[in-house]
């Protein structure tokens, strides 16, 4: 399925975006590898095997030219595109009382905005040629709400809501447009969220919560997000938890927040 194909891939420097690339590789893609951090990218592309076609590029998601000049480069680079992941993101552990404005406009920038511009900037190449993938990394958090994520899970919810757009305006273009939820993969995300410090008890019980379920590992969760995509998936679920969630926000649409809570004791 992806044996040959260019695979265009933000976030690479670590993570699920570090875990994808090596997927790919070992499927025979040629991969053109971005991350804001150049030396990280260039480490994800070290650990590749050698005969892995592989070029990496420094690309900041939040800024719309350097998103398009990543689509140009490539296309020039590989003479074609087939498949874009919009992978990058940040969080922020913080009440919607106690963030700031910077803050949901930095995670907005990255989660939001980076995946727009992505599939702004690689969907008219798809279109001219009639074929081609958008995949967009959502998160859990793109299907219910959870305390103290309330920056995070917007731009998640409204990834969701531009892919399935894309599923109902792509239809019969030979363009497809993939939707993934991650539930608790351990990853920088997690670990790194932009905490300066904890303005409340409550915030500090709603992160260690959500590190706790963060038991899947990056590799685990590229191997079941290519396991979904050769099955032909629209939404894929992957990871810790993710089915259960989306069973219980289909069961429970309004209490389903009240549940999580009493399980995970914050």
């Amino acid at each position: 399925m992806f044996k040959g194909r260019v695979v265009a891939l933000t976030g690479a420097g670590s993570g699920i975006g570090r875990a994808l690339a090596n997927e790919f590789a070992r499927l025979g893609a040629r991969l053109a590898l971005s991350d804001v951090n150049k030396i990280a990218v260039n480490e994800t592309a070290s650990m590749l095997d050698q005969n892995v076609e592989v070029k990496c590029y420094a690309v900041d998601v939040s800024d719309r030219n350097a998103v398009c000049r990543f689509a140009d480069e490539v296309y020039r680079d590989f003479g074609t595109v087939d498949v874009i992941v919009n992978n990058a993101g940040t969080s922020v552990i913080a009440s919607v009382e106690h963030l700031t404005f910077e803050e949901i406009e930095k995670v907005f920038a990255i989660n939001l905005w980076g995946v727009i511009y992505g599939t702004k900037a690689f969907l008219p190449i798809f279109l001219e040629k009639k074929n081609g993938m958008i995949i967009n990394i959502s998160s859990v958090f793109g299907l219910v709400a959870t305390p103290c994520q309330g920056a995070y899970a917007m731009s998640k919810f409204a990834v969701r809501a531009l892919t399935e757009t894309l599923w109902q305006e792509l239809e019969g273009t030979g363009v497809d447009a993939i939707l993934v939820h991650p539930g608790g993969i351990n990853t920088s995300i997690s670990k790194n969220s932009l905490v300066a410090e904890y303005k409340s008890d409550f915030e500090r019980r709603a992160h260690e919560a959500m590190i706790s379920q963060m038991i899947t590992t990056p590799e685990d969760c590229a191997r079941q997000i290519i396991n979904g995509l050769v099955a032909g998936e629209k939404r894929l679920l992957v990871g810790n938890g993710a089915r259960a969630l989306h069973r219980l926000s289909r069961l429970f649409p309004t209490k389903y927040g009240t549940i999580m809570k009493k399980k995970l004791g914050y």
